[in-house]
């Protein structure tokens, strides 16, 4: 059984730790960059006791999240189908004229699956997201990057999931695994031009970016934020998010939003640490819609062009749908986001479908409950295991999974601004009698860990 280094964790920790007390030592403002210039706001005195500390940062969740919307946020992965409700775990303070952001999480996992597939490891799923935002030429400019070093502490370039497939590890399909992110996950820049009152323009550029296809990714939706493990629906519903040579533009008119981008199709390859490059070859448009501050939806369509590397031959025609709920509480909050994808091949014309629902409630301000459930279609890429695909193989529908889970962690504020969550979660398979004999009668794992995140002054 595998076994990462304590100096690993050791980085990782300290990693965030640097970033977060290097941004909490400014005094953090609440000028909004893209309405004037305004004088900052004084903080109210902070209560001796922490738990009343802890209350008072949870006030206002929605506030700086409709900031961000408002100012330049709406583009991506994470505005794509987030409520305006919701809160925004994130550092923020002004230098001069640009307000500086900074977001992330770190797990370390450690992971036990039941049945002849199941597998056990230890790994740790991280992100972190540095940003720029500043008023310039009439409208609001911001710039973002977001780095993982997933491909260090998720080794062997992947790590244990039941049922799960999508891209490739040495040269083969990953069948009952998942695949870490690359190093650059985003280096983008994105300015919104404000052309009238309940108008706005945007236009987006990334050597490495997020088109406009799917909902917000699974590794930032607030309704999937404290689960450690990957939807099983991913490669059906937003993938993308990690694209080469994107280009976008969007128009906002009150409480519609419509989006085209031009991308790269081809997923990331196995080198994790690289940028990834190639011709636009692909398209997408999205439509989003949020009718009030607790609610929104968006529907997307794209053509992608050969994006499995397993199959060149082969393009996709991907549909999405999602709808997101949140709800602010006292001392809490509840996000929870429904998803259909859908994935055509092209020309064979094999379609495949996910769907999922999830949700995370946070209450008594440092106790998080979550849950997840999905039905998606898998291929007989599940038949091949760890083996090669023999020649000739062609993927074809060949069974209808289900994946369900539920965890619990907990918040201990140890260090300033950098919650520490220790926590566990449980998860069972349905399966059709056809796959009992590979994956046994009734396939489970669990995972316990301990995470790692900054925050200002929203949960």
């Amino acid at each position: 059984m595998y076994r990462p280094s304590s100096q690993l964790a050791l980085i990782l920790s300290l990693l965030l730790f640097i970033i977060s007390k290097t941004v909490a030592s400014q005094e953090p403002t609440h000028q909004h960059p893209g309405m004037g210039k305004q004088a900052p706001q004084t903080n109210p005195p902070k209560p001796a006791n922490p738990d009343q500390e802890m209350q008072h940062e949870h006030q206002m969740p929605g506030m700086r999240h409709q900031e961000m919307q408002e100012s330049g946020m709406q583009h991506g992965h994470r505005a794509a189908a987030e409520p305006a409700s919701t809160p925004v775990p994130m550092l923020m303070t002004m230098r001069g004229k640009w307000m500086l952001m900074f977001h992330g999480v770190a797990f370390l996992n450690v992971l036990q699956q039941s049945g002849p597939r199941g597998g056990d490891k230890v790994f740790a799923p991280n992100w972190i997201m540095p940003m720029a935002q500043r008023e310039l030429g009439g409208g609001t400019l911001t710039l973002r990057t977001m780095l993982s070093v997933e491909p260090a502490t998720i080794p062997k370039r992947r790590y244990p999931e039941l049922l799960q497939t999508g891209e490739t590890a040495f040269g083969k399909p990953i069948v009952d695994g998942q695949h870490p992110h690359d190093f650059f996950m985003e280096i983008a820049g994105l300015y919104d031009w404000k052309v009238a009152e309940n108008t706005t323009v945007s236009f987006y550029g990334a050597p490495m970016g997020d088109p406009a296809l799917g909902p917000t990714a699974f590794p930032h939706r607030t309704s999937a934020s404290k689960n450690p493990m990957a939807p099983l629906g991913h490669h059906m519903e937003d993938s993308t998010h990690i694209a080469a040579e994107v280009v976008s533009v969007g128009v906002n008119h009150k409480a519609v939003r419509l989006e085209v981008s031009g991308f790269h199709g081809r997923e990331p390859d196995e080198n994790r640490w690289n940028i990834n490059s190639g011709k636009i070859d692909s398209w997408s448009s999205r439509l989003s819609i949020s009718p009030t501050r607790n609610w929104t939806g968006q529907y997307s369509i794209a053509r992608l062009t050969s994006p499995e590397n397993q199959e060149p031959d082969e393009d996709i025609v991907r549909m999405t749908a999602s709808l997101g709920y949140n709800r602010p509480l006292t001392n809490g909050n509840w996000a929870t986001t429904a998803v259909w994808g859908r994935n055509r091949t092209m020309p064979d014309g094999e379609i495949f479908t996910g769907y999922l629902l999830e949700s995370t409630l946070r209450f008594l301000t440092r106790n998080y409950i979550w849950g997840r459930v999905e039905n998606v279609d898998r291929t007989n890429e599940l038949l091949l295991g760890e083996k090669p695909p023999p020649p000739g193989f062609r993927e074809h529908f060949f069974a209808r999974v289900q994946a369900y889970s539920l965890g619990y962690d907990h918040d201990f504020d140890l260090i300033p601004h950098l919650a520490t969550a220790v926590g566990g979660q449980v998860m069972w398979y349905g399966i059709p009698d056809k796959l009992r004999p590979v994956y046994g009668e009734r396939p489970a794992g669990i995972v316990v860990f301990l995470r790692l995140r900054p925050f200002g002054n929203s949960r």
